[in-house]
C-alpha cells in the first residue's frame, strides 16, 4: 500500500534510514567531541558569555541535529510537491522553539548572565528580584515563540492579542484580589523592603521571611509556624526590617532609692557612663547616662545606648553583661535599687480632756 501511493522502493526507504542514522551518529560525535572542544575553547576567553549560551543551547542543538536527519530523509524521498510547503513551514517553526529554548535555558535564575546585567546597569539583584526577572523573561520568550510561529502559519496574530486584551480585562475585573496581590508582589520585589531570610514586623506577623511569591509572602514566626500573608496585605501596612539594623538599642530607667545621698548618685552615673564608654560590645557614637528625674518612689538615672551587635542572642548576652556590672557598680557605692513603695504617715490625736466631775 505505501509502496503504490507513493512509488517507494525499499532501497530508498533503507537510505532514508540510513540517512537518519548518519546524522544521529554525527549529533553523538559532535556533543561528545566538537561540543567540547568548542566549549572549552570558549572558557579561555574572558568573559564567560559565550560559555553560558553554550550550554543554554546544548539540549536545542542535540535535537536540531535529530530533526534535521529526518527533514533531509523526508526531502530524498519522493513526496509529493503538496507536502513541501508543510514540510517547510514545520521545520521553520521547529527551529523558532528551539531557539526559544535555548533563549529559556538562558534566562534561568542560575544563569551569570542576569547577574552580569546587573551589575552593568548597577541593580542590585537578590534571591528575590533574579527569580521574578527570570519569570518575565521566560514569558516574553514563550509569548514572542508561540507569536512568530502563529505568524508563520499564517494565523492573525494582532487578532489573537487583541482577544486577549478583551479576555484579560474580564478576568481582571473577576479576579481583582488576586491581580492585588500580584501587584503587591511586584510592589515588594521591586523595593524590596525585606529580603528572604530578614527578621520583620508588620501590625499582622512578625518572624523571618521564608518565601516570596507574586501571590504572597511567607513568614515563620518566633513560634515556628508558618504565616502566608497576601502581598496586598504586606503593601499596605508599615514594615519594620529588624535586620537591616547597623546597632541595637537598648535603653531602660535605673531606679534608686530617695535615701541615695547625691555625692553617690553622681558617682554611680559617672562610672556606669566609663563602663559604657570601655566596653567592647557598646557602640561609641551614643551614649547617655543621666540621671533623669524623681519619680513617685525613686531617683531614676537615665541609660540609652546601643550593641554593636544585632543577633537576638548575642544581644541578650551583652544587655545581661551590662546589667551584671551596674549590679557591681551599685554594690560597690552602697546603693540600693528602688521599687515601688508607699509611705503612709498616721497623725497622732491627743485625747480629749473632759469637763465633767462625777
Amino acid at each position: 500500500m505505501w509502496n503504490s501511493v507513493y512509488n517507494f522502493d525499499w532501497v530508498e526507504i533503507g537510505i532514508a534510514i540510513g540517512i537518519v542514522i548518519i546524522f544521529h551518529v554525527f549529533r553523538k560525535i559532535f556533543t561528545t567531541y566538537i561540543f567540547k572542544l568548542i566549549l572549552r575553547m570558549s572558557r579561555k576567553v574572558p568573559t564567560d558569555l559565550i560559555t553560558n549560551v553554550l550550554l543554554s543551547f546544548e539540549k536545542p542543538i542535540r535535537v536540531f541535529f535529530t530533526f534535521i536527519g529526518f527533514y533531509v530523509a523526508f526531502v530524498y524521498l519522493p513526496f509529493p510537491e503538496r507536502f513541501d510547503e508543510p514540510a517547510i513551514l514545520i521545520l521553520r517553526s521547529f527551529i523558532i522553539f528551539l531557539i526559544a529554548s535555548g533563549l529559556y535555558n538562558l534566562s534561568a535564575t542560575s544563569s551569570s548572565l542576569l547577574l552580569k546585567v546587573g551589575s552593568r546597569f548597577n541593580l542590585e539583584v537578590d534571591d528575590i528580584l533574579l527569580p521574578f526577572i527570570s519569570k518575565l523573561l521566560r514569558f516574553a520568550i514563550i509569548a514572542m515563540a508561540i507569536s512568530i510561529v502563529l505568524n508563520e502559519w499564517d494565523y492573525n496574530v494582532s487578532g489573537f492579542i487583541a482577544g486577549l486584551g478583551l479576555g484579560g480585562l474580564a478576568f481582571a475585573l473577576a479576579a481583582q484580589d488576586s491581580l492585588g496581590n500580584f501587584f503587591g508582589g511586584v510592589v515588594i520585589i521591586t523595593e524590596k523592603p525585606f529580603s528572604i531570610g530578614d527578621w520583620i514586623k508588620t501590625p499582622s506577623v512578625e518572624g523571618t521571611v521564608e518565601d516570596i511569591t507574586f501571590r504572597s509572602t511567607k513568614i515563620r514566626t518566633f513560634a515556628q509556624a508558618i504565616v502566608t500573608v497576601p502581598n496586598s496585605t504586606l503593601a499596605n501596612e508599615p514594615i519594620t526590617n529588624w535586620t537591616q539594623m547597623g546597632k541595637r538599642q537598648i535603653s531602660f530607667n535605673l531606679g534608686v532609692t530617695y535615701s541615695t545621698p547625691r555625692e553617690k548618685v553622681e558617682r554611680c552615673v559617672r562610672r556606669i557612663d566609663d563602663m559604657l564608654r570601655n566596653h567592647d560590645d557598646i557602640d561609641q557614637e551614643l551614649i547617655m547616662v543621666r540621671f533623669n528625674e524623681f519619680n513617685d518612689s525613686s531617683l531614676d538615672i537615665f541609660l540609652y545606648f546601643f550593641t554593636k551587635t544585632t543577633a537576638w542572642v548575642e544581644y541578650l548576652k551583652v544587655k545581661e553583661n551590662v546589667n551584671l556590672r551596674i549590679m557591681t557598680i551599685l554594690q560597690e557605692e552602697g546603693v540600693s535599687v528602688a521599687f515601688p513603695s508607699r509611705s503612709i504617715y498616721l497623725e497622732k490625736k491627743e485625747p480629749v480632756k473632759s469637763d465633767r466631775t462625777e
